[in-house]
Order: C-alpha cells, then structure tokens, then sequence
C-alpha cells in the first residue's frame, strides 16, 4: 500500500508553514544525503526511497523553485537574499544556502527523518550540516552516491526532448511519444534543450564532478559515503541502494 504523501510545507515555504505529519506511520528515522551527477536518475530514486523508508525528500532545488513563486513577503530572509543572486545570475554563497537550511532545522530535525538531495554541495556546507545535525544530537546514516559513467550519462540526456509549450519531458528510447516530435499531452513540439546536446552535457559533468570530489572524499573519510552505481532499470538500483543500508544496520 502506497504511504501517504510527505507535507513539504515547512521545508518548500518556511517554518512559518508548519507541514502535517498526520496518518504518517512512524518508522526508523533515516538520515540521508544524496549525491549524484545530473542525469543518474537520482529524483527518481528519491520517490523510491522515501515510500520504502517513510523519510521526506528535502530538495533544496525545489525550494529554489517554490521561492521563484512566492509573493516577495512571504520569503524568509535567507530566501530573499537567495533569489536576489538567481536573479542577477549569481550563483548562490555558502553562507546564504546554509542559512536557508537553518532556518528550516525543524525539517532536518522531523521524526519522519530526511533525504537531502541538493544540499550540501561544497565543504564549508558539509560542515555546517555536521554542525546542524550536532547541536540536535543527530548523525548522517549514509551518503548514498549515485555513480554513472560519463558515456551512459551522456546517453540518458541527450536523447531527452522537451515539449516547447507545457514543458513535458520524452526521451527517444526510454519515453517515446506516440509521433516522433509531437508531445502526448498537449500536441506542442518536441525539441532538444541546448543544455541537453552530448557536448553540453559532457561539460556540465566535468563541471560536477570538479565540484563534489572534495565533498565526496570528505564524507568518504568520515565513512558515510555509500557508492550505489547507477546502472540498470529505477528498481534495480534501488534495490541495490537498500542492501546497501542494510549492510551499514
């Protein structure tokens, strides 16, 4: 039987909106980063793994995302000065991400437990998670690393095609619309995003894997970090991802 959906409320909006944790049944509270370059299939994963362990996804994209959305007075601080920098086309500092965690430390510090996907993304933030989860007498279960190689990566993206009016997603083996080019849902034209073409997204993965190696050999020197590879159909990874946390206990 599927579990009832997760209220992300406080963690999409602010502890200002409290989530409802009602008919939730209460289970091990798992403790969770996830990493993962784009394109592993991690989101996916994520669904899996939080109907099996009764954990919530905590995206920092989709706080990005719910933010865009918000009246600007309903925006905490920290996501006030977050959407100044995405909006000059800035990337977001350290100081301020790690601040719009911690003013959500009521999700981190939930009974049902927590998938972070998003976050951290640097040292500095893996640090201040330490820190976070500390003062509340919590500790990281694992960091489930989500690795693909770089050819099969490649080949996931650059067959995804995008619907140019409701922005539907297809891919030409693994999604096919029913007419080549034509979305299902509302008969838009189908395209390939610049940022999905092989060369593009061959440089958008040297560009993450530049930028976690730090943060996956911190975690590897604290003995959480998990390799999960990434090969296969959703269920065959995710079955994988949890003989893996069955074998830490």
């Amino acid at each position: 039987m599927t579990q009832p959906t997760r209220d992300r409320s406080a963690w999409l909006h602010g502890p200002q909106t409290p989530c409802n944790l009602e008919g939730l049944e209460k289970k091990r509270a798992y403790h969770i980063v996830l990493l993962g370059a784009p394109g592993v299939g991690k989101g996916t994963q994520a669904e899996l793994l939080c109907e099996a362990l009764g954990t919530c996804h905590l995206s920092t994209g989709d706080v990005f995302r719910a933010a865009k959305c918000a009246a600007s007075q309903g925006l905490t601080p920290a996501m006030e000065a977050a959407l100044g920098h995405m909006q000059r086309g800035e990337l977001v500092p350290d100081e301020t991400v790690i601040e719009m965690v911690r003013e959500r430390l009521g999700c981190l510090t939930c009974e049902c437990g927590f998938l972070l996907d998003g976050f951290p993304r640097t040292v500095a933030q893996a640090e201040a998670l330490e820190q976070m989860l500390g003062e509340a007498g919590l500790t990281l279960d694992a960091v489930l690393n989500y690795d693909l190689a770089i050819d099969k990566v490649v080949e996931r993206l650059s067959g995804r095609r995008t619907c140019r009016q409701c922005k539907s997603t297809f891919h030409v083996v693994m999604k096919p619309p029913a007419r080549e080019g034509v979305c299902d849902k509302c008969g838009g034209e189908l395209y390939q995003r610049e940022d999905d073409r092989p060369e593009s997204v061959r440089v958008r993965l040297e560009a993450y894997e530049r930028s976690t190696a730090p943060l996956a050999e911190f975690y590897s020197r604290a003995g959480l970090l998990v390799t999960v590879p990434a090969d296969g159909s959703p269920e065959e990874v995710f079955a994988r991802a949890m003989e893996l946390l069955k074998q830490r206990g």
